[in-house]
């Protein structure tokens, strides 16, 4: 497989969430030109079933390389990461695919209590993957982990009034169930949010756990390591080019037109795939 340099990198989600990924990669890659696919028609992936995200992984990718030429993915959802990246890079060996998973490290390694929470959907905690990750980490920190269904698919519905009662009260849900926020001992004092789509909710949550919780997502650690992969195998666009962007979807278009306005400043109108 050919990987021109010039060619856009590929980005998809569910839904608008991975636009938290698409913010981070435009600021650490301003020269690179993107293809954002929302795969609204079939979300949200949370709640599916390990063979309908596979399937779905495989249908965008091969759609962003058929119709976009594209040079690199990110997978910027945290369901489909855990359940489909294995697979996408077996399909695709010459092509660089980066995923994104709950910022468990990063978390355990500035936690002062030592107790953790992790927000995700239930197919990420469920997986081997994540399963995997958090027993690597098991010496280093007590993780509470919270499968927050319905959040993300009220979050896509809600994300331009992210107070929204829905939204708001199944953060308090799922916030509460994972017991006390602070910052003294046994107390969790950093806050993982382990779905593309609960960085849209931030102020909300914020309120809920405190000022002194610390919340992690992770957008720009992703960011990083595509440039740096990229930079490695000679890809990585530095001159100052005109970068573009397309952004597609499967379904409905409003929400990720409007999102994109809100959240990136950009304009660019959305076509259906």
């Amino acid at each position: 497989m050919t990987l021109p340099r010039l060619a856009p990198i590929g980005v998809f989600d569910s839904g608008v969430g991975g636009l938290s990924i698409l913010q981070a990669l435009q600021s650490q890659l301003p020269h690179e030109s993107f293809v954002y696919l929302a795969d609204s028609g079939f979300a949200p992936y949370g709640e599916r079933d390990e063979a309908f995200v596979l399937q779905r992984a495989h249908h965008v990718l091969h759609t962003l390389l058929q119709q976009h030429q594209i040079k690199a993915l990110v997978v910027a959802c945290n369901t489909a990461t855990a359940l489909a990246i294995h697979e996408l890079r077996q399909a695709y060996p010459d092509l660089p695919v980066f995923g994104v998973e709950p910022a468990i490290k990063p978390a355990a390694l500035q936690s002062q209590t030592h107790r953790v929470g992790v927000m995700a959907t239930a197919g990420t905690l469920g997986s081997a993957k994540f399963q995997e990750l958090q027993r690597s980490l098991q010496d280093q920190a007590e993780f509470v982990l919270q499968a927050c269904d319905g959040l993300a698919d009220a979050i896509e519905q809600q994300w331009q009034t992210p107070d929204d009662q829905t939204v708001r009260g199944l953060c308090e849900k799922y916030l509460h169930a994972m017991g006390e926020f602070g910052v003294d001992s046994r107390q969790i004092d950093t806050l993982v949010l382990g779905c593309t789509h609960y960085p849209f909710a931030k102020p909300v949550i914020q309120r809920i756990v405190g000022p002194d919780v610390r919340l992690i997502d992770n957008g720009q650690p992703v960011a990083k390591r595509v440039a740096q992969v990229l930079h490695d195998k000679g890809l990585l666009v530095t001159d100052a080019l005109e970068p573009k962007l397309h952004l597609l979807a499967t379904g409905e278009t409003r929400n990720l037109q409007s999102a994109a306005v809100a959240w990136l400043n950009l304009s660019a109108p959305v076509s259906v795939v």
